[in-house]
């Protein structure tokens, strides 16, 4: 179980912020999948990156019982002047890979799918290849909560479907935290729905209602 209490966050600039996420409060159920919507900005990468501990509220607090994954999508966290592989292998130590960390890191490799590149500086990969590279990290591992965001739209059409098909084996095993804008992908693979609007977020129990609420938010 996931429980958001309360959360606020906003990002300080030299004239303040705005509130990106204001009084938010909600109840993830273990074994449920969750896809998040709102418009571009709405907060929910924020929101994602929160939940996976990435980031930290200004008020507020994410109380859990279970194994989250980084967020999936994202790219972020590695070390840039490391290659892919020593990336792999120093994430595979900190996770406790043991003796599978040879696996793991083939088992990256082959997921992937950068080429040379796995042994050259992450610094030199592009946005994309940071993000196949994270998928496959977070694939090695197993995480009660999977968060996904836009990992899906990574890549060409064969990877992106290979990343659906990663997610659908993972159903009934682990859940997924998803941000997508395929709408499809998230009716697909979430009973849940979570609607980020003006900084509040609204639970619903079905996905397609909370995907109805969206649209008619947006005039569709």
């Amino acid at each position: 179980m996931i429980e958001v209490c309360n959360l606020y966050k906003r990002y300080h600039g030299p004239f303040g912020g705005d509130w990106v996420l204001k009084d938010v409060n909600f109840t993830i159920p273990d074994n449920v999948s969750v896809g998040l919507l709102g418009r571009n900005g709405a907060g929910k990468s924020t929101l994602l990156r929160i939940i996976g501990g990435m980031d930290t509220p200004d008020k507020g607090s994410v109380r859990h019982n279970c194994r989250i994954s980084w967020p999936i999508g994202l790219g972020g966290g590695f070390q840039g002047s490391m290659t892919g592989r020593q990336n792999v292998k120093f994430v595979a130590r900190i996770q406790g890979g043991g003796d599978r960390i040879p696996e793991i890191i083939e088992q990256v490799q082959a997921f992937a799918e950068i080429g040379k590149a796995f042994d050259q500086p992450v610094k030199t990969y592009s946005s994309g290849m940071r993000s196949r590279l994270a998928f496959g990290l977070s694939l090695a591992f197993n995480f009660d909560v999977y968060l996904s965001d836009e990992a899906t739209a990574v890549g060409d059409a064969a990877f992106r479907e290979k990343a659906k098909k990663a997610f659908q084996d993972r159903v009934g095993q682990a859940s997924i935290i998803m941000v997508s804008h395929q709408i499809g992908m998230l009716r697909d693979m979430c009973q849940a729905g979570l609607w980020i609007n003006n900084g509040s977020a609204i639970w619903f129990d079905d996905i397609k209602e909370a995907i109805k609420s969206y649209h008619e938010s947006i005039g569709k």
